[in-house]
């Protein structure tokens, strides 16, 4: 079986406070930020890792996004990726999340014969959790999104997602998408010798030109995506913090929520 597994580099959430965003694009400008690997993308790669161990599947990690994310396709090598592959290309410039998942979708056929598609829930630079299912629609397959429990049966899988209200179990017949969170497993740390190993390898660069897509479709040209206003949100003030026995924040709860104004 051959999986995909789109992941995606992100800035650092440990240098946030460094991150500024274009006042005409909304976009943020990741010159100079650190980069990692999207952490829920860490969890999706090590399934795949995972099931690859066990049944001898062969797994494949494809990005888009500027050469240094390359860097994010080692961690991906070094966890125990077969292939990887960046998608990079000047023409993919701005791409919103249609754009983005209609450059994967273009990767993902000419790779072909792919059985399962692995994104992680979303990234944490966007929080849009658009991606997965909007490339399960370009590629028209099932999509199974929020799961937390994974099983493969030939070429069917069985799994457990997670909804508002508790959980949902559903089956679902192959070629198809999955979005995973982040509970449904514990991330390796890549070892000195693998990510040695990893950093040995090829990593082949696919550009517009390389994909059988529409071009008009790509980049900002092909991003319908507007920010309107990007801004800070003002910081609350301190909460207030009730002390003492049970009985007696009871009565301290009853006189703030009595008399609101007056705490």
């Amino acid at each position: 079986m051959r999986i995909v597994v789109c992941i995606k580099q992100v800035p650092d959430i440990a240098e946030m406070e460094k991150m500024e965003t274009d006042p005409e694009t909304g976009n943020i400008i990741r010159e100079g930020l650190p980069a990692i690997l999207n952490p829920f993308d860490e969890y999706a790669m090590e399934e795949a890792v995972s099931w690859k161990e066990r049944n001898g599947d062969e797994v494949i990690a494809v990005t888009m996004g500027p050469p240094q994310a390359e860097d994010a396709l080692i961690k991906c090598l070094s966890m125990g990726a077969d292939q990887a592959i960046l998608l990079s290309d000047r023409q993919f410039a701005g791409s919103d999340t249609i754009a983005t998942t209609w450059t994967l979708a273009g990767a993902i056929r000419k790779i072909g014969d792919v059985d399962l598609v692995l994104c992680g829930q979303q990234a944490i630079d966007g929080d849009t959790a658009q991606v997965g299912p909007m490339l399960a629609e370009n590629l028209h397959i099932p999509q199974i999104t929020y799961v937390s429990r994974l099983v493969l049966e030939g070429k069917y899988i069985t799994t457990t997602r997670e909804v508002e209200d508790g959980y949902e179990v559903v089956r679902c017949k192959l070629p198809a998408l999955v979005t995973v969170v982040k509970g449904i497993n514990i991330p390796r740390v890549p070892t000195y010798n693998s990510l040695s190993e990893a950093m040995d390898k090829e990593i082949p660069v696919w550009g517009a030109e390389d994909l059988d897509i529409e071009k008009d479709r790509l980049g900002l040209p092909g991003s319908p995506t507007a920010v309107t206003r990007v801004w800070t949100p003002e910081s609350r003030s301190q909460g207030q913090v009730l002390r003492g026995e049970p009985s007696e924040l009871a009565k301290q709860l009853a006189e703030v929520l009595l008399n609101p104004l007056q705490n």
